[in-house]
């Protein structure tokens, strides 16, 4: 059953990859037109309906994936942009 606080994250294309055990895992994410590769999974973790990935891509920011196993949809729920220095 999905939440008022669900509504305010933005469902996004993700292309996986099926390893050896046959689980998913994000490769690559589309936001507003463009594909990030993703460099790292740095976390990941289960909840009962839905799967979370942490990732980094190749200039450091960092998203937080949600995929939702009945609907089979991804989810960003976090984002923060790296943190170079000049």
């Amino acid at each position: 059953m999905a939440s008022e606080d669900d509504e305010m994250f933005t469902t996004i294309p993700v292309e996986c990859y099926a390893g050896s055990r046959g689980e998913e895992t994000p490769r690559r994410l589309g936001t507003q037109g463009s594909q990030i590769e993703i460099a790292e999974v740095l976390d990941r973790w289960l909840a009962p309906d839905h799967r979370y990935f942490k990732v980094r891509d190749h200039q450091g920011a960092v998203y937080i994936l949600r995929h939702d196993r009945e609907t089979q949809q991804w989810e960003l729920r976090f984002f923060r942009r790296s943190r170079e220095v000049p």
